[in-house]
């Protein structure tokens, strides 16, 4: 009877471990640490393998950095080479059909559904690993654990879930398996590059998802991070939030981080007589920003002729400008083709809108242009900005007058 009554109770206790757990946590505690766990995953990617290892725009304290490294081998499997080389290649190649994983090649369905499986296929060839994996940590620790049993990480994961939380621990822990796979190698790299705001013309399509940049640690501002790739700071306006940035911020605080780099800042001085080399440097530096201005520029003068349109009861001609007023400003080969046409049509009619258009393009071959010498592209400036002042074109002379104030 004694042993039947002992075998009962380590049942019962066999029971209630696989039912609460060691914990024996509520519900919402549960999720609190789900939720915990895996933004600390999507810190330590963004931290870590993204800013600090990708792009070399901070450098970590050893202590941050193998804490880092230890919890993404415990929550990923990732190895640190393998990432740091896909996501080198995806700017290098982006938007080609050598990009591991560009909707834009690829197709936003298999990006979203396939991300993981494409990470994987890329990570696999040995030539990627060698061109781009480079100056990634190769210690003992990284060879003999993190790379050759990167999977026993999320195993050992697997055991503490179960362990604190019973039966629903096995959630908790395909919840922290999907997180990474989900958000990063879907969302980021799918929605990312399809759907979403553009500060800037950048090259490719990346889009900031959001302007708070909280639930994938501040990758959400994923065009500000192309426009500017070895920035540790993602948010560049001032509605922008980027966590990330924050925790950084509190590891240089803790001496447990230094930054290397952040977005360049446009300074203006005293408007100069003319443009000069200076003026030239100055553009080639904050390109990007300079034709955000002038973007906002376009905008703003779409928006004037719909007004004046309107008020002068030709409604349907602002309703034609209205359809393409929000792709006037972009780069053409950015523009769909179904609106281009539609886009000359406006030009046509609008003649001041076609000046803004047309010197927006001049002035954007002044930096993209590599076959012809400083002192030429200097002249090219100064005759841009007489242009534009002589233009009779307000938007154009105040903007022409920024130039020649800005300094690098």
């Amino acid at each position: 009877m004694l042993d039947f009554l002992t075998s009962s109770a380590l049942l019962d206790s066999v029971v209630s471990w696989l039912s609460d757990g060691l914990l024996d946590a509520a519900w919402w505690q549960v999720v609190l640490y789900t939720l915990v766990l895996t933004h600390i995953t999507i810190a330590s990617v963004t931290i870590f393998l993204h800013r600090c290892q990708a792009h070399r725009s901070l450098d970590l304290h050893p202590i941050a950095s193998h804490f880092f490294r230890f919890w993404l081998w415990l929550t990923t499997a990732t190895v640190t080479k393998e990432w740091v080389a896909v996501h080198r290649k995806h700017h290098a190649k982006c938007e080609t059909e050598e990009d591991p994983h560009s909707p834009v090649a690829h197709g936003i369905k298999t990006v979203l559904l396939r991300g993981r499986e494409l990470y994987a296929e890329e990570a696999a060839r040995q030539e990627t690993l060698a061109k781009y994996g480079h100056n990634t940590p190769n210690d003992w620790l990284e060879r003999n654990v993190y790379t050759r049993f990167s999977a026993k990480g999320v195993f050992l994961m697997f055991l503490i879930d179960i362990a604190l939380f019973g039966a629903i621990g096995i959630t908790v822990w395909a919840v922290q398996m999907l997180w990474i796979p989900i958000t990063a190698a879907g969302i980021i790299n799918g929605l990312g590059h399809w759907w979403g705001y553009r500060n800037f013309e950048a090259a490719d399509a990346s889009t900031n998802i959001s302007p708070w940049g909280i639930l994938i640690g501040g990758e959400e501002l994923h065009n500000n991070h192309h426009t500017y790739p070895t920035s540790a700071k993602l948010s560049v306006k001032s509605y922008e939030f980027d966590i990330g940035w924050g925790y950084i911020r509190g590891l240089e605080m803790l001496k447990l981080a230094k930054v290397r780099k952040v977005p360049p800042r446009l300074m203006l001085g005293e408007v100069k007589p003319v443009a000069d080399a200076k003026t030239l440097e100055a553009l080639a530096a904050h390109r990007y920003e300079l034709m955000a201005s002038y973007a906002r520029e376009v905008r703003a003068a779409c928006a004037a002729e719909m007004s004046r349109l309107k008020a002068n009861g030709q409604q349907a001609a602002a309703e034609k400008l209205q359809k393409v007023r929000h792709w006037m400003h972009r780069d053409d080969e950015k523009v769909p083709h179904a609106l281009r046409i539609d886009i000359e049509k406006a030009r046509a009619e609008h003649p001041s809108l076609d000046k803004l258009l047309t010197m927006r393009e001049e002035l954007r071959q002044v930096w993209t242009r590599t076959n012809v010498s400083g002192e030429q592209l200097v002249a090219d400036l100064q005759g841009w900005c007489q242009r534009a002042e002589g233009s009779g074109i307000k938007a154009l002379q105040e903007f022409s007058l920024k130039l020649r104030a800005a300094h690098a």
